[in-house]
């Protein structure tokens, strides 16, 4: 097996993916909440099941999966499944089969979590980047957090738009800008083999 190395990746646009993609994160860590109000708890039973089922099956593949080719493959994925999400929820009503939608891609991307999360760390394996790496995740991820507070806080006082569904649907016009950015670093960050 060819093992992971870095002289794939630009650690610049690498960065960038990771800042965007924890700013993405910050900004709708509290509208899943609103998207999945529709589903009832057994859903989210069944879907705990299923991703741990699914992490099992990933983790099962590490030995074929540990390859640049698989790392920016289900990366990608994962992005492009999340970009296809916040498409559903500007396109349609929330109702239940779009929350179902959005509940199963979430799902898709937490079984491949752990994976994309070791390949990272077996990449950059230098304490210096990871650092990096992690900094500029969690600043990001405040300052998401911190905008969506304030976003919503805009759209209650001074649009008076004020219903949870409403609100969420509008977050998502710069979380789709976001997520266009994420997918153009990403792809910026793998270099085409020499």
């Amino acid at each position: 097996m060819q093992p992971l190395n870095n002289d794939s990746i630009d650690f610049g646009w690498f960065l960038a993916y990771k800042f965007f993609n924890s700013l993405f994160l910050g900004l709708s860590i509290g509208a899943v909440f609103t998207l999945y109000e529709p589903l009832s708890p057994a859903i989210f039973s069944a879907g705990g099941i299923g991703l741990a089922l699914a992490t099992l099956a990933v983790a099962t593949q590490y030995h074929r999966l540990f390859k640049p080719y698989w790392f920016f493959r289900l990366s990608i994925s994962v992005e492009l499944i999340i970009l296809m999400g916040i498409l559903a929820v500007l396109i349609y009503p929330i109702d239940k089969p779009i929350a179902l939608f959005i509940y199963l891609g979430y799902q898709f991307t937490f079984a491949l979590g752990n994976y994309l999360v070791r390949c990272e760390t077996l990449l950059f394996v230098d304490n210096r980047r990871l650092a990096r790496l992690d900094v500029a995740k969690q600043i990001a991820y405040l300052v998401g957090m911190g905008s969506s507070w304030i976003g919503y806080q805009i759209l209650a006082e001074k649009f008076e738009i004020t219903r949870k569904i409403a609100q969420v649907t509008a977050l998502h016009w710069p979380l789709l800008g976001i997520e266009v950015i994420i997918i153009i670093c990403l792809i910026c960050a793998f270099r085409r083999p020499r």
